[in-house]
């Protein structure tokens, strides 16, 4: 027996104008202005050109098209960019994310379509530190069920190989062993890089364990050597997948800051460069062509109308998610400098208070997600540097007082340590545990391992110096 009713549900849908403005809030300005001229070019009653004094009265207010034409009444005009010059562009270098300076270089390599799929599924599957943590079988399995390319193992190996010889060196490695060798093997291939590799290649083991007798022993080395060889090899990098993201070099991109810093009168504050984002009114042409369509039983001029009330319409969506992105960013934005008000002053680290995205919704009111996409991509220029907003934020701990710090400034006193340690007996976990709880931070030794991790910074062992 089946047995009916009526069931009840609340759901909730975005309008289009939230959709919209989603969409905006995403984008740093740099594609913002290319989404507007986007904008301009497809949807003909937006214009973007100056007008003189002279004609601002001559423009068309839609207020005067009347409900009965289905149109929002709205300003033709949109003030919410001001009128003031805008100033010159400025950009500034920032770091190029890993996956995009891996793509860009494969790009330069002339493959065929099917050797490119293959090679930037590879550089899909690297993980952060620049390693391929996965056998070439899987992967070839995966190709398959997601990709929908049948690909031989021989054939992804080769890809593989290529993906190997790009930068940084060591890239695509599938263990420690191979990442330091790709490193070696780059580099000019002096008497002391070629006994480095031999070391790697032979006796990994023994100098993972730092055995240095047995070494020098089994390939016939002298200390000298085995120390010029060692030099070698502690300036590789074993996180080759860091460089890119944690340094500026010649493959930066180019950026325009979303938020400038500020100070007037002793007290901070920031503004929003507009540069090339225009000024956007309603075409008068199409405006016109609504108001002669009015009362009229001709087809041809209902149908300019619909077509006119419709880009209007879309004009209007798009016009107000612009000013509610500025709204959204600008308060996110101040609630973030209100929150580390002491480290904007003079950029000290150690004045940065933890602070997750929650903290910041909690002070605007907006969402989570909101909070997540307006930190997305944005940067804003200080006295001290440029900085992505996402730096701000970050966990925190206690010290010994009870006072909250940061996990940024927990690491920088980690680095501290080992910067100091004696190198030819560096210090264990437990002993930076120990170290740590001396500077007034009572930290684990599992945390520990996870910041060094982070750091880049090895094993004690491996931290050894002759």
């Amino acid at each position: 027996m089946q047995k009916q009713g009526l069931e009840l549900r609340q759901t909730q849908r975005l309008s289009p104008l939230q959709i919209q403005t989603i969409k905006l809030i995403e984008l740093p300005v740099q594609e913002l202005e290319q989404r507007i001229r986007t904008e301009l070019e497809e949807n003909p009653v937006l214009d973007d050109t100056p007008v003189a004094s002279d004609e601002e009265s001559k423009d068309i207010s839609i207020d005067e098209l009347g409900e009965d034409d289905y149109i929002p009444a709205y300003r033709t005009r949109v003030s919410n960019w001001g009128k003031d010059p805008r100033p010159e562009r400025e950009t500034f270098s920032v770091k190029e994310s890993f996956n995009q300076s891996l793509t860009d270089q494969l790009g330069f390599r002339n493959l065929d379509a099917r050797r490119e799929r293959i090679g930037r599924f590879i550089i899909g599957s690297l993980d952060a530190d620049g390693y391929l943590r996965r056998d070439i079988g899987s992967l070839t399995d995966d190709l398959a069920f997601r990709e929908g390319l049948e690909a031989t193992e021989s054939e992804v190996e080769e890809m593989l190989t290529l993906i190997q010889e790009f930068e940084p060196a060591g890239v695509g490695a599938r263990d420690l062993r191979e990442c330091l060798l790709l490193q070696l093997r780059a580099r000019k291939q002096t008497p002391a890089v070629c006994n480095a590799e031999r070391i790697l290649e032979e006796q990994f083991e023994e100098f993972s364990n730092r055995h240095f007798s047995k070494i020098t022993a089994r390939l016939g080395l002298s200390e000298q050597e085995l120390k010029d060889a060692m030099a070698q090899i502690v300036r590789l990098n074993p996180a080759p997948g860091g460089q890119v993201d944690d340094s500026y070099d010649d493959q930066a991109q180019q950026i325009v800051p979303d938020f400038v810093l500020e100070e007037q009168d002793g007290r901070l504050s920031f503004s929003m460069p507009r540069f090339s984002v225009p000024e956007l009114r309603v075409n008068k042409r199409y405006a016109q062509m609504l108001l002669d369509a009015k009362g009229a039983s001709e087809r041809a001029q209902k149908e300019a109308a619909t077509f006119v009330r419709q880009k209007l319409d879309s004009a209007k969506w798009f016009v107000e998610a612009l000013r509610q992105r500025q709204n959204t960013l600008q308060k996110t934005m101040q609630a973030i400098l209100d929150y580390q008000y002491s480290y904007f002053e003079d950029g000290d680290e150690s004045h940065l208070r933890p602070m997750v995205l929650k903290d910041i919704a909690e002070k605007t009111g907006f969402d989570i997600s909101t909070i997540s996409r307006v930190v997305n991509s944005k940067y804003i220029e200080t006295h001290f540097g440029i900085f992505p907003l996402k730096y701000f934020f970050s966990e925190g701990m206690e010290n010994k007082e009870g006072e909250e710090v940061s996990t940024r400034e927990l690491k920088r006193a980690l680095q501290e340590c080992v910067d100091a340690e004696d190198k030819k007996k560096p210090l264990t976990d437990e002993q930076l545990v120990e170290e740590m709880e001396k500077r007034g931070y009572k930290v684990a030794r599992r945390t520990i391992a996870k910041y060094r991790g982070q750091l880049g910074i090895p094993l004690a062992r491996w931290r050894k110096q002759l």
